[in-house]
C-alpha cells in the first residue's frame, strides 16, 4: 500500500500574490486561448470606468468580451484578484521621479502624478487603500516616495508617516474633486452657481454673534482667497518636510 505526500494547497493571499507576480504564460501547446490576462484585465477597467467599482462583476467583463462567466474564471479567480489587477496596471501609468531629482521638485512630482492618476481612475478611490496590493507597479511608486525623502536625509523610521501625509493630502483633493464633477453633472449646477443659490442665507439665518470668528475671518477677507491650488497647499506641506529635514540634520 502506498501513501502519497500531503500536498499544500494555497492560500487565498498566495493566490492573489502569484496572479501579480508571477501569472501563467500562455502555453504553445495545443488549441489557442481565447483570451489573454491582459484583455481580461483591459474589459475589466472598461466596465468599471463605465459602472463604477459597484457595478463591476465577472458577469460583467465576460459579456464585455463576448465570453460565459465560466470562461472568464480560467484567467481570473474571482473579482477580488480582477481588481489587484487593474489596480496595478493603473499603478503602471505613473511617471515617477527619478532618483537624480532634488526632493522637493521630485516630491511634488510624486503628487501629482498621483492626483492625476486618481482623476483618471476615479473608482481605484472606492477601494481601500490601506490595503492595496502588494503588485510590482503599486510597489514602484512607494519605493519612489520613500527614495526621495530617504535621499533627502530624512530618517528612516519617518518617512513612513511623511509619505502618508502626502498620499492623504492627495487622495483628499482628488476625492474633492470627483465628488464636485459627479454632483456637477448630475444637478447641472457649477460650484459657483450652487453658492449663488443659497446667497439669501447669510441675511436670513447667519448669526454673527453665534460665529464670531467666522465673521472675524470674513471682515478680514479671509474667505475671498478661496480655495487654495493645489501645488500651493503642496508646496506649504513641502515646506513643514522641509523643516522635519533640517531638524533631523541639526
Amino acid at each position: 500500500m502506498t501513501s502519497s505526500l500531503p500536498t499544500s494547497v494555497p492560500t487565498d493571499g498566495e493566490r492573489r500574490l502569484a496572479l501579480l507576480w508571477d501569472p501563467p504564460q500562455p502555453s504553445g501547446r495545443g488549441r489557442k486561448a481565447r483570451l489573454s490576462l491582459d484583455e481580461v484585465v483591459d474589459a475589466g477597467t472598461t466596465v468599471v470606468r463605465d459602472a463604477g467599482l459597484e457595478g463591476l462583476s465577472m458577469r460583467k467583463v465576460a459579456a464585455h468580451l463576448g465570453v460565459g462567466a465560466m470562461t472568464l474564471y480560467t484567467y481570473v479567480p474571482g473579482r477580488t484578484e480582477l481588481v489587484d489587477l487593474m489596480i496595478d496596471r493603473a499603478f503602471a501609468e505613473l511617471d515617477l521621479p527619478g532618483a537624480d531629482q532634488p526632493w522637493r521638485a521630485a516630491m511634488s512630482r510624486y503628487a501629482r502624478e498621483h492626483r492625476d492618476l486618481y482623476l483618471r481612475h476615479p473608482w481605484i478611490l472606492q477601494t481601500n487603500m490601506w490595503r492595496l496590493p502588494l503588485a510590482p507597479h503599486v510597489l514602484d511608486a512607494e519605493e519612489a516616495g520613500l527614495r526621495v525623502l530617504v535621499g533627502a536625509g530624512l530618517p528612516a523610521t519617518q518617512v513612513v508617516e511623511v509619505i502618508g501625509l502626502v498620499d492623504t493630502y492627495v487622495r483628499g483633493v482628488a476625492r474633492a474633486s470627483i465628488a464636485e464633477q459627479s454632483e456637477g453633472s448630475e444637478s447641472g449646477l457649477s460650484n459657483d452657481d450652487y453658492w449663488d443659490s443659497m446667497s439669501t442665507f447669510w441675511g436670513t439665518y447667519f448669526d454673527p454673534e453665534r460665529y464670531p470668528t467666522m465673521t472675524q475671518v470674513w471682515e478680514a477677507g479671509g474667505f475671498d482667497a478661496g480655495h487654495a491650488s493645489f501645488d500651493a497647499t503642496l508646496d506649504r506641506l513641502l515646506d513643514g518636510i522641509e523643516l522635519a529635514i533640517d531638524r533631523a540634520a541639526a
